[in-house]
């Protein structure tokens, strides 16, 4: 199991926009092969930042499998243009469950 890491910065005003979006957006992930769970959580600090953790099977059902689909144009389309800045994704793999 790879987890997916990204914080999502999003102009503050237009959260709700971005929220609703990813609701949409959620669907196309999920059908994805290798896909396992996701959780989207909103900063309590910082409202405007979202946590996005998404559960893969392999780290190549993400980098190539998702990123490499035409599903993946229609997510960018969704999402992409309420990031600012750009997020980072990184990648990790278990060491530890409690």
């Amino acid at each position: 199991m790879i987890l997916e890491h990204a914080l999502l910065h999003v102009t503050s005003d237009r959260s709700e926009e971005f929220e609703t979006a990813f609701a949409h957006a959620k669907s196309i992930i999920s059908a994805m092969p290798g896909f396992m769970n996701l959780r989207l959580s909103r900063g309590v600090e910082q409202p405007g930042v979202y946590l996005l953790l998404v559960e893969w099977e392999t780290l190549e059902a993400h980098t190539e499998g998702f990123r490499g689909s035409a599903e993946y144009q229609e997510w960018k389309a969704l999402l992409h243009h309420f990031y600012d800045p750009f997020p980072v994704v990184e990648h990790f793999s278990p060491v530890l469950r409690a």
